[in-house]
Formats: C-alpha cells, sequence, structure tokens
C-alpha cells in the first residue's frame, strides 16, 4: 500500500454513506478508481452534494488500509479531494480553512488597540454545530423559542432545545445528537469563525454563517405596491438562478400530512429529509445565497460581521459552495435586518430591491459580468436610481455643535462638613476621643485656580485617583450646563462660561442618571430619538447589538450592559456636550476598547464634546482624546505632551 501514497489518482464517484442523523460531521464517499473501491471518510454535509459517476482526483497522503470487504479506506486527514466539473479541478477535501489577523485601528490615531487572530473553516465537527446552535439562540431564544432540533439514537426521541437536552425517555444525554438548526436544510453549508488566541472568559467559537440551497423564486415589490415577478431573470442572465426548487410547494401534501402530526418546525425538517435528494440533484447554479450570519453579541459592533462575510465569500468562489459545480458567479442575501446594519454593504454588496413581502436584497458580484449588471441595474431603474444601491445610511446625523469654548477661570471649589461625636453612643464616643476626635471642621480644596478651555467637539479626558475631584469637576461642569444655582454645585470662587446653545447630558453615577422605568431599552431609546432606527444605531454603536437584549427592561441587564445602555440613552437625545464619570468602569478590557472607539468615532462625526473620567489606560488610547487633564488634591492641569503621548501608545 506504501507504493500509492504521495500519488494522485484519478476516479468516478460510485456511491456515498450517510448516516441519517449524524450526517452533517460524517460520511463516506465511495471512489472508483481503476475498479479498486476506495472509500473516503468525510463530512456528511460535504459527501451528500456528489452525485454518482462525478470525475474527482485523490492526492494520497498517507497509506490506505483495507476493509472487510477489501476497500481502501482513507481517513479524513489521509487524502485530498479534487472535484473535475466543466473540464475545471477545484479542491472540495480538505475542509476550507483560512487563519487570518483582524487589527482594530482607532480611527482617529490610526493606532492599532488589539488585533484579533481568526480562523475561518467549514463546520466539520458536532461541537461546531452545537456552538451554532449557542450563537443562534442570542436571536432567537426565550422560554417558548427553541433554536434546534435535537434527537435520541438510542430510543429515536426528536427534542426541540437550545443546547444539548436530557431525553426524557431514557433520562440521559449520551445518546442525543444535534439533528438542525432553525430554518436551515438538510442541505446548509455553514462556516464558522473562531479565535485562535483568546482569554479564558471569550468564547471559541463567535460567528457563524450559513450558505443555503437551492436558491428559491423572488417577485419584487416596487414602492407603489406593484408586485414584478421573476425580477432576477429580468436583470441577469436567467440560468445564473435555475433550475429552482421549493419543496414546500413541490411537496404540498406531504407537508400537510406531517403538519398535522409534528410542530411546524419538525414537520419541516422530516420534508427536508426526504426533499433534499431532489434538491441536491436539481441544484446547480451560478448563485449562492447567504442565508443566516450570527455574531456573538459581544463581538457585533467590532468588524466580526465584516470579516465573516469576507470569509464566506472566499470560501464560496474557491470552493463552489454549496453544490460544488458550476462557478459563481454572483452571491445574494435577503435580510430584513440590513436595513439597521450596514455590515453587508461595508463588504460591498449592494442593495437592489425589496421582495414581494419586503424583504430587501442584496447581491454581491463574484465576475465581472456580474459587476456590470449590477451598475447597469442601478443606473436604469428608476427606483435604484434614486437609492443607488445603498440601504442602510446613518440618521443619527450630526449635531449642532457648542457655538463656543467652555471656559473656567479660576475655579475654585472647598467642600467643608462638621465632625462631632455628640450624637454617638458612650463606648463609640470614648474610642475616637481616644484618637483625639471631638468636635471638628474639616475644610479641603477640591479645585483650586483651575483655569481650563474645553473646545466645541473635542474629547476631553480626566484622569486622577479616586477622590481626586475628577467627579467634582465634572458636576461642576453639569449644573453650569444645566444653570442650576445652588452653592453645593457651584464653583466656591471664580467661574464657568457656558456657550449659549449647549444642550448637555450625563452619567454622574448616583446622582445623573437616565431612568428606564419599566420601558424595554428598544422603547425607551425609542422614546427619545422617535426614529427606530436612529434608536437602533444608537444601540449598536454603544455596544448594544444583540436583538435580545433591546426587549429586555433595564433591570434585567448585566451591570456591563446597563453602562452601555446609560450611555445609549444620553447619546438617544442628540446633546452637543456629553459628561460621563467613570467611563466604562464596569466593562472587561476588550469591551471597553470596544465601546470607547466607537463612541470617540461617534462623538466626532456628530461634532458632540465628549468630557468623561476615568482611570484606565486602555479605555484612554481608545477615545483617542485631543487633551488629558490631571486632577489631584486641588491641582488641575493638562498633560504636557510627552505625558499625553505615553498615554496613546
Amino acid at each position: 500500500m506504501s507504493e500509492i501514497e504521495n500519488e494522485i489518482l484519478k476516479g468516478f464517484v460510485t456511491g456515498k454513506n450517510l448516516p441519517r442523523f449524524k450526517y452533517r460531521w460524517f460520511g463516506i464517499l465511495e471512489v472508483d478508481i481503476e475498479g479498486e473501491i476506495y472509500q473516503l471518510y468525510m463530512t456528511g454535509n460535504i459527501a451528500q452534494w456528489f452525485l454518482n459517476g462525478d470525475a474527482v482526483e485523490i492526492e494520497i497522503l498517507k497509506p490506505p488500509t483495507r476493509n472487510e470487504q477489501n476497500k481502501y479506506v482513507l481517513k479524513f486527514d489521509d487524502y485530498m479531494l479534487w472535484k473535475i466539473y466543466d473540464e475545471e479541478k477545484f479542491l472540495v477535501w480538505k475542509p476550507f480553512k483560512k487563519t487570518f489577523e483582524l487589527p482594530r485601528v482607532n480611527p482617529v490615531t490610526g493606532r492599532s488597540l488589539y488585533t484579533y487572530k481568526i480562523q475561518a473553516r467549514e463546520a466539520v465537527f458536532e461541537s461546531d454545530f452545537e456552538a451554532i446552535a449557542e450563537l443562534e439562540q442570542f436571536h432567537y431564544a426565550s422560554q417558548k423559542s427553541f433554536v434546534a432540533i435535537w434527537r435520541c439514537e438510542r430510543c429515536g426521541e426528536f427534542i426541540e432545545s437550545n443546547t444539548k437536552p436530557i431525553c426524557p425517555n431514557c433520562r440521559t444525554n449520551e445518546y442525543v445528537h444535534i439533528l438542525e438548526i432553525k430554518d436551515s436544510t438538510p442541505a446548509s453549508r455553514f462556516m464558522i469563525l473562531e479565535l485562535v488566541e483568546r482569554s479564558p472568559y471569550e468564547p471559541r467559537i463567535i460567528s457563524y454563517v450559513r450558505v443555503d440551497p437551492p436558491i428559491p423564486r423572488m417577485n419584487r415589490r416596487l414602492s407603489d405596491g406593484t408586485v414584478v415577478k421573476n425580477i432576477r431573470e429580468k436583470v441577469f442572465p436567467s440560468d445564473w438562478f435555475h433550475p429552482v426548487f421549493w419543496p414546500e410547494q413541490n411537496l404540498k401534501e406531504k407537508l400537510t400530512m406531517l403538519r398535522s402530526k409534528y410542530k411546524v418546525s419538525i414537520a419541516m425538517s422530516m420534508l427536508w429529509e426526504e426533499a433534499k435528494w431532489d434538491a441536491i440533484k436539481e441544484s446547480n447554479t451560478a448563485s449562492a445565497r447567504i442565508s443566516r450570519v450570527v455574531v456573538h453579541p459581544d463581538y457585533r459592533s467590532d468588524g466580526l460581521g465584516k470579516a465573516s462575510v469576507n470569509a464566506a465569500l472566499e470560501w464560496i468562489k474557491e470552493r463552489r459552495i454549496p453544490e460544488m459545480r458550476r462557478r459563481k458567479k454572483i452571491v445574494e442575501t435577503i435580510a430584513m435586518m440590513a436595513r439597521f446594519n450596514p455590515f453587508f454593504e461595508h463588504v460591498g454588496f449592494k442593495y437592489l430591491w425589496d421582495t414581494a413581502s419586503g424583504r430587501p436584497v442584496l447581491f454581491y458580484p463574484l465576475s465581472n459580468d456580474a459587476k456590470d449588471y449590477i451598475e447597469e441595474f442601478l443606473k436604469t431603474d428608476s427606483e435604484a436610481k434614486e437609492h443607488k444601491g445603498r440601504l442602510c445610511v446613518s440618521r443619527f446625523g450630526k449635531t449642532t455643535p457648542l457655538d463656543s469654548p467652555i471656559i473656567l477661570k479660576n475655579v475654585m471649589k472647598v467642600f467643608e462638613n462638621t465632625l462631632s461625636i455628640e450624637d454617638l453612643p458612650e463606648e463609640l464616643r470614648n474610642v475616637l476621643e481616644a484618637f483625639g476626635v471631638r468636635h471638628r471642621v474639616m475644610q479641603r480644596f477640591v479645585l483650586k485656580n483651575v483655569d481650563l478651555e474645553i473646545n466645541p467637539g473635542e474629547i476631553v479626558v480626566i484622569v486622577g485617583a479616586s477622590g481626586a475631584g475628577k467627579t467634582t469637576l465634572i458636576r461642576l461642569i453639569y449644573y453650569s450646563a444645566i444653570g442650576l444655582k445652588d452653592k453645593y454645585y457651584m464653583p466656591t470662587l471664580g467661574r464657568i462660561i457656558m456657550p449659549l446653545n449647549v444642550h448637555v447630558n450625563a452619567i454622574i453615577p448616583n446622582e445623573v442618571e437616565p431612568n428606564f422605568g419599566e420601558k424595554t431599552i428598544l422603547e425607551y431609546i425609542f422614546s427619545k430619538t422617535k426614529d427606530v432606527h436612529v434608536a437602533i444605531e444608537v444601540l449598536n454603536k454603544s455596544g448594544l447589538s444583540d436583538a435580545v437584549l433591546y426587549r429586555a427592561k433595564f433591570d434585567e441587564l448585566s451591570t456591563g450592559q446597563k453602562e452601555r445602555a446609560k450611555i445609549a440613552a444620553i447619546l438617544a437625545e442628540k446633546p452637543n456636550l456629553v459628561l460621563i464619570d467613570e467611563f466604562a468602569a464596569h466593562l472587561d478590557v476588550l469591551t471597553a476598547m470596544r465601546v470607547a472607539s466607537k463612541i470617540s468615532k461617534l462623538v466626532r462625526d456628530s461634532k458632540i464634546t465628549l468630557v468623561v473620567a476615568t482611570h484606565r489606560p486602555e479605555v484612554i488610547r481608545a477615545l483617542a482624546p485631543d487633551k488629558i487633564i490631571f486632577v489631584g488634591y486641588g491641582t488641575v492641569r493638562l498633560a504636557k505632551k510627552e505625558e499625553f503621548e505615553e498615554y496613546l501608545k
């Protein structure tokens, strides 16, 4: 057998063996090479796409063994496999895998804040699909909604669950395996992105992309309500999208019967189990459809959606996903969320039209002729000429910036309090008197002779130890901005000169904070913006990109999520001056940098003046401030050039 190691052999597919309930991560492809049968171990979701007679080439990496049927056996890592279609050869096994780095750069300074090392690969293990189910539930899970179907191989029980369940009959999950992911089909292909280098608290798999066959029929709804049938064929060559396959229509009677016995999700799964073989035989288009992109909520505002789609496009083009037959010319996606999040457009997808049901459709060209067809449509179609291929356009806009600087002139703040032991129990008075404490008036300068100027649109960071006066400085600026005439909130001496058009909002913990009441997060932010697109844009930029969190109430959020919700709340009112004490205090290092970087860009783009107090160097780097102010025991001064640069390294 060693004599055929490292050889490249040509043959034809003669069959496949796919265990029905484990096929996604295991299958056997049989290939005839000059009368000898080779059994190739691979994932079933790849093996199922081969048809008898398909021409292939095998590069043998390790010597094969013989099984009881005297057939050669090549295990998962023992070979590479190419498919030959239309006289072109392309790799289909080993599975697609690509490792890349994703640096996150401060948009102001251009310096790198941190770098992700990521591996994008096709899902091949059962644990991959379990992780996909876990990611999926960030979108849809609730007490009454399940994102996956599982099956116990011992008793045959089907179970809906978001995590690996215990079989109600066998009282164990030892024999339970994941069968389907919500809304996918047995012929769907999945790519995952996993962190190659990660902190102990970070998830392994941070996103997934699903590519579904086949391409369904599509009609277009115009703005006046008119429906244009088969719109794709009027814009692109019709054979790019044909043949179509629609099991719900082709097998109507079968579906009706199954729905009378099972829940809809299980009925559809069983229908597709029967229909998929016809779909696999018939599907052979020059187009692919990205049906799902799900990114872990903690990573959504950090470019991982864009990175996921880019990796999927490379996978589709290189491996001709999903069918592994015709060369792909175009990729489409149909997604309502594309109205609210522009990462498809950031990749290069162009919005062309809405389906008859009102869902937006975006296309990405993989060939020059596809690019030409898209550009021609955008130039000639009456509605497309208006939107120009853009769907998700920022509506937050710009504020009216401060019309003059904020000026602090010789500002002093003295705090005075009286210490008395008269009302204490005798035993406690005796202890304090032993230390010389009886009756005393305490006076101290918190701020002394502060001369400071904050220009419109600047980002200013206040740095100092706990108790040094950071909060006092922010408090004086805030109450001066709202015009409160109260000795406690005013300078002891000096004055603060505010722009006439100041519109301030602030977070001063336990003193000035948004009050969400019983409203959900989205309801509260919408009540401020009066525009749902702006509300979601603000939530996204504040680091709350999970739709499940949109419908949560404030008290249901974690401490870190509450902090992000507060930031969203104050930005939603579009102030031109924002003050935040202890910015990002409850966020982990990576999340704090993500949020700081996003907020920095948002306030700069919107001409908002931002003043924050923080002691965290990584947050200061991500904010890329225009000024750093040191506060300590009465003194206030601007950072010197070398100190400033040290903080921003």
